[in-house]
């Protein structure tokens, strides 16, 4: 598997082992959880010697998060190691989406601007699953959630790294965050809309 690794996709993070035959538990940063830790799956992942392939072995879905296990990892010993890191894939091997779908590491990066050309900020994350994600957009005084809905984010142009948004009136200083540990335990509300896929 080549491509270097600044450019390769985030797929999910090995959370730790899992058992005693070499198994770890992963955090997944993808809808497709079935295919990208299919048996005979390849993934990269990086450590202080380097990138490796990992070639998964075994999955299953336990607690709505995979469990799988890697070819030469048979012992808990083997994994230890492993708890951390991500897992990559090549952007060339992402299933392609619907239109008006769109995979989170297209959208980060991207300038929000108004209607009217006004610079809101960066997006500097997506949160949220499909149907109901919310754009984290960092401007000058904090950070500010924008629903990713098409009444809203009225133009996505991930070639040129633009979103053109349209908010309803107040909705950018209702949901300015300055704190993020101000936001209350339960999080907010995800308006349905467009579809950013949280991985790849």
């Amino acid at each position: 598997m080549s491509g270097r690794w600044e450019d390769l996709v985030l797929v999910g993070r090995i959370a730790r082992p899992h058992g005693i035959r070499g198994q770890v538990v992963v955090n997944p940063e993808t809808d497709f959880v079935e295919d990208r830790f299919a048996v005979g799956a390849t993934l990269v992942t990086r450590g202080p010697s380097g990138e490796q392939t990992l070639t998964i072995s075994s999955f299953r879905v336990q607690g709505g998060r995979p469990v799988v296990g890697f070819e030469g990892f048979g012992r808990i010993e083997d994994v230890e190691e492993l708890a951390g890191r991500e897992l990559r894939v090549p952007e060339d091997t992402l299933q392609p989406l619907q239109p008006g779908s769109f995979y989170h590491h297209e959208l980060i990066g991207c300038v929000v601007e108004l209607v009217e050309g006004t610079a809101i900020g960066e997006v500097e994350r997506v949160e949220g699953g499909m149907g109901g994600s919310l754009l984290v957009v960092g401007g000058g005084a904090g950070e500010i959630l924008v629903p990713l809905a098409d009444a809203i984010c009225v133009d996505i142009d991930v070639a040129a790294k633009r979103i053109r948004i349209d908010p309803p009136e107040g909705l950018l200083d209702l949901n300015e965050v300055r704190h993020r540990h101000d936001l209350p335990a339960h999080g907010r509300g995800r308006p349905g809309g467009r579809s950013g896929q949280p991985g790849n």
